[in-house]
């Protein structure tokens, strides 16, 4: 359909806004902080021209109002423009913390991998990690998950209880651990 006949409320529920910043720190791992400076490079040197590329070969067989190349491929560098303004900004405010330096390893602070026992009888690991490296199917929670929150600042044997939709649960803790540079998952064979 031609821009001629579209309203400008159609063309604006197009683009979405930029996510809201969060009110907390940008913490995140260096693992995290290296993964979305990949993610961006991506997006910037391979991604975004191989786009380009299409849009320029599109915009020059004629008729843009139909052609199928130029509208997707204007709309997809829209959304990749968007994506590394977002990475952009998380990377710029981002307050890198390596867990392998932390000293006091006997609690629970950002980037401790944690084993628990719930309420149930099941144990369950996690690791703290920042807001936008968390990733649940890995055991990869954000430090500002109401389970990190209640765990933050605890010892092994501590017992804490986390709110969640089902009631009030207790969380035994059963081991805190700081990964070290070797036992990184990305060296691993």
């Amino acid at each position: 359909m031609s821009k001629a006949f579209t309203t400008e409320q159609e063309d604006r529920e197009e683009e979405e806004p930029d996510p809201a910043p969060l009110p907390v720190t940008n913490y995140m791992t260096p693992q995290g902080c290296a993964a979305l400076q990949e993610e961006l490079r991506e997006l910037l040197r391979v991604e975004r021209p191989k786009i380009v590329e299409t849009v320029a070969w599109a915009a020059g067989n004629g008729d843009r109002s139909e052609n199928g190349d130029y509208i997707y491929g204007k709309k997809r560098l829209r959304e990749i423009d968007r994506r590394a303004r977002y990475l952009t900004k998380r990377i710029e405010s981002a307050e890198v913390v390596d867990p392998a330096r932390q000293t006091r390893r006997d609690q629970v602070f950002f980037g401790a991998t944690v084993t628990y026992l719930r309420t149930a009888g099941d144990k369950q690991t996690v690791t703290l990690v920042g807001v936008d490296e968390a990733e649940l199917s890995e055991g990869k929670i954000s430090w500002i998950s109401p389970i990190a929150r209640a765990l933050l600042k605890a010892h092994v044997g501590d017992t804490v209880d986390v709110r969640t939709p089902a009631g009030t649960e207790r969380l035994e803790i059963v081991s805190i651990r700081y990964l070290t540079r070797a036992d990184k998952p990305e060296n691993k064979s």
